[in-house]
This record gives C-alpha cells, sequence and structure tokens, in this order.
C-alpha cells in the first residue's frame, strides 16, 4: 500500500514562499507520477500541478502558472512544490497524490492514493 506523507506548510506573508515536500513509501517511487491538489474552506478540490514518471514532463493549474513549480527526487521518493509569490488565495490545505498511469491527469478522480494534507495560510 502506497503511502504519502506531506510537510512543509506553514504560515506566510504575501509574496512569499514556501516548499512542501511529499514522501513517499510502500511502492516504487519512480513509477508514480505525482500531483499536487489543494482545498480551501467550502471549496471543490483543486489541481495545482503533476509531474509525470515517464519524462518529468509536468503541468499546472492556470491559478499558480508562474509562480509554482513541481519536481521530484527519485532516489529520496519524494516529490515537491515550490511556491512563490504567494496570494491569500493560495491559502488552502495542500494534498500530495499519486497514481501508477503515465499521463498528466488533472482531476481527482484519476489518482489512487493520497496524504492527509499539510495547511499553507497566507496572510495578507
Amino acid at each position: 500500500q502506497v503511502q504519502l506523507i506531506e510537510s512543509g506548510g506553514g504560515l506566510v506573508q504575501a509574496g512569499g514562499s514556501l516548499r512542501l515536500s511529499c514522501a513517499a513509501s510502500g511502492g516504487t517511487f519512480n513509477r508514480y507520477t505525482m500531483a499536487w491538489f489543494r482545498q480551501a474552506p467550502g471549496r471543490e478540490r483543486e489541481f495545482v500541478a503533476t509531474i509525470s514518471w515517464v519524462d518529468g514532463s509536468t503541468s499546472y493549474g492556470d491559478s499558480v502558472k508562474g509562480r509554482f513549480t513541481i519536481s521530484r527526487d527519485n532516489a529520496k521518493s519524494t516529490a515537491y512544490l515550490q511556491m512563490n509569490s504567494l496570494k491569500p488565495e493560495d491559502s488552502a490545505v495542500y494534498y500530495c497524490a499519486a497514481n501508477f498511469r503515465g499521463a498528466l491527469y488533472t482531476t481527482v478522480r484519476n489518482y489512487d492514493y493520497w496524504g492527509q494534507g499539510t495547511q499553507v495560510t497566507v496572510s495578507s
């Protein structure tokens, strides 16, 4: 069973940066496509970014393009989300997700494994 554990969330001022980490265990990390989603109170879970295991290609949600960067370190079985130029509207619980498919899916239903989430709060 794949387990995902997020870390790195916290409180930051607008314009600041945070780096989230997602440590994976229980499977072959270099065969997972990894993704980040987020969910603010009262809203649906929103796609943030994904990175393929096949060729390292990436895809981003429109609201984070140019500010966030997803990456992975297969040796450490860890995925990252570098978040720069943070805005108050980026405040949410951020979830790490994984699947064994190679395509860059952007919907919740295409991910089989989820972490417990880490809170990010951006103050104005």
